[in-house]
């Protein structure tokens, strides 16, 4: 690089655009032989000309800056845009901008600005992250390598690394972890190792210090819901770097939890409730994995052709606006069971067995307004975000952290309507089908029962992806599960969790 002239330390200096600068200073950029004035605005924006006025903002696009000898060099990730116009979609490009103050006194006032700035944003610096070797694709140790560490090393991210080993490892990790020394946890996988983060944060005698711990999802899996719901709430695409960055920049949202209850046992869900259709498709398809992702479409089609009805009624407390739903009921938990006693073996444990931990939302359920819909159903449906899976936006007005559960429902349904229907997940355009009712509601109680058509075969309740209860006769029934195929209590805490979002 071509030293540059010296030049007596610059004055504060207002930009070409008029907003007002923190500092300016005449610099090289990238090897320049010419100086030109570099100004950092009070917004954060780092602006100079160089044919036209180039600008870098700190907050979206400046990872982090070393001082490299007389040269300072950012390191930054910069979304560029293909397309006509450069309308297409952005793609994130890491590039180093150095350039040289014009003294060394200089030097050292652009160190202490950016560092100032930088700071003031609440970037996190310490990071414990999991990563699932065996979620989707079983990519996620790549998309580490290549992908997620370069950029949090770009931005000076002290990493913990935790290959996860087997089902619950997360869990068991994050029972005992000191959350102090970290400022999030990030998982790289799908929304496997987030449930279970979730759960083992809500089991410790410090759940509710623990529970604050901002999280970070990067989609690495098979269904990706969290990370396309986060994404997509801003126009972003469903891409590892855009995830990464968003855990970089430390922007947060709260995220509502549900609690499952059945009798001593309890279970906590960030995602989805199925029963019926969406559930046996999920579970039952496993056994079709070898196709690849075109399983889900070819056991779609098996499930409506060979259409299931399921007895059974779902009691509910609705959201104000939705109260014309169903019929006045009361509050039906008196007989709620005490599960299947399986909680060892999924890693959940009784309510009370370690005293402090979370027991669920407090809430007074018998005086509240219930209602209730009465069976067969095709399919029940709970959601807390938008999108099940990066090509499932189950319910589109869904919210992140509005203290409701959005619930849709098909009862009666004609088959080939049911497929157009199923067509339509992609977009959302199900919820406006006649055939289905979409709701949201504070509180569930789910009473499954037996097939229509055969009334001795029951079915399966899917809770994020995993399968929380299992009915006689249904899919690999004689495998343990969580809860007994019985009546469930859904309630919801709101914001309870937090998240590392784009905005």
């Amino acid at each position: 690089m071509i030293e540059p002239r010296p030049t007596p330390v610059s004055k504060m200096v207002q930009p070409d655009d008029t907003r007002p600068a923190i500092f300016s200073d005449p610099v090289t950029v990238n090897g320049s032989s010419s100086a030109t004035t570099l100004s950092l605005l009070a917004d954060g924006t780092l602006c100079w000309p160089d044919g036209g006025q180039r600008t870098l903002t700190i907050d979206k696009e400046v990872l982090a800056f070393v001082a490299d000898g007389p040269n300072i060099r950012l390191k930054t990730a910069v979304e560029t845009h293909v397309g006509c116009c450069g309308s297409g979609r952005g793609t994130l490009t890491r590039n180093d901008l150095v350039f040289r103050p014009s003294s060394e006194e200089s030097h050292g006032l652009w160190c202490q600005k950016l560092g100032e700035f930088i700071d003031s944003l609440g970037r996190p610096k310490r990071l414990f992250v999991f990563v699932n070797p065996f979620g989707g694709k079983k990519a996620a140790t790549d998309i580490f390598r290549d992908q997620v560490k370069p950029l949090l090393e770009d931005a000076q991210v002290q990493l913990t690394v935790q290959e996860t080993k087997h089902q619950l490892h997360a869990k068991e990790v994050v029972s005992s972890l000191d959350v102090s020394k970290y400022d999030g946890i990030v998982c790289v996988s799908g929304d496997g190792i987030l449930v279970e983060v979730i759960n083992g944060l809500l089991q410790r005698d410090d759940w509710d210090t623990a529970i604050k711990t901002p999280i970070g999802v990067v989609p690495a899996g098979t269904g990706n819901g969290m990370a396309k719901s986060l994404l997509d709430s801003v126009g972003g695409t469903c891409a590892v770097a855009n995830a990464v960055l968003a855990i970089i920049r430390g922007h947060k949202r709260s995220l509502d939890v549900a609690t499952i209850k059945q009798g001593g046992i309890r279970y906590f869900s960030v995602l989805m409730l199925a029963w019926g259709l969406i559930a046996d498709i999920d579970i039952e398809s496993e056994e079709y994995r070898w196709m690849g992702s075109a399983r889900i479409d070819f056991y779609a089609l098996n499930r409506v052709f060979n259409l299931r009805h399921y007895t059974g009624c779902v009691h509910f407390v609705p959201a104000p606006g939705f109260d014309s739903y169903g019929e006045p009921s009361s509050y039906p938990a008196n007989s709620i069971s005490k599960g299947s006693n399986n909680g060892d073996q999924i890693g959940v444990e009784p309510f009370n067995s370690k005293g402090l931990c979370y027991q669920g939302p407090e809430i007074e359920l018998e005086n509240l307004s219930w209602r209730v819909l009465n069976g067969p159903f095709i399919s029940v449906w709970l959601h807390n975000v938008p999108w099940g899976a990066e090509s499932t936006m189950a319910a589109p007005d869904a919210k992140f952290s509005d203290g409701y559960l959005d619930l849709i429902i098909v009862k009666n349904c004609p088959k080939l309507q049911l497929l157009s229907l199923l067509s339509e997940l992609n977009t959302g355009g199900h919820v406006k089908s006649p055939y289905v009712i979409y709701l949201k509601v504070k509180a569930l109680i789910l009473e499954p029962g037996p097939r229509l058509e055969k009334k001795e075969k029951e079915g399966i309740i899917d809770v994020d992806g995993e399968v929380l209860a299992r009915g006689k006769g249904s899919y690999q029934c004689d495998k343990k599960a969580l809860m007994a195929y019985d009546k469930l209590q859904i309630t919801v805490d709101q914001g309870l969790a937090t998240l590392f979002t784009p905005v």
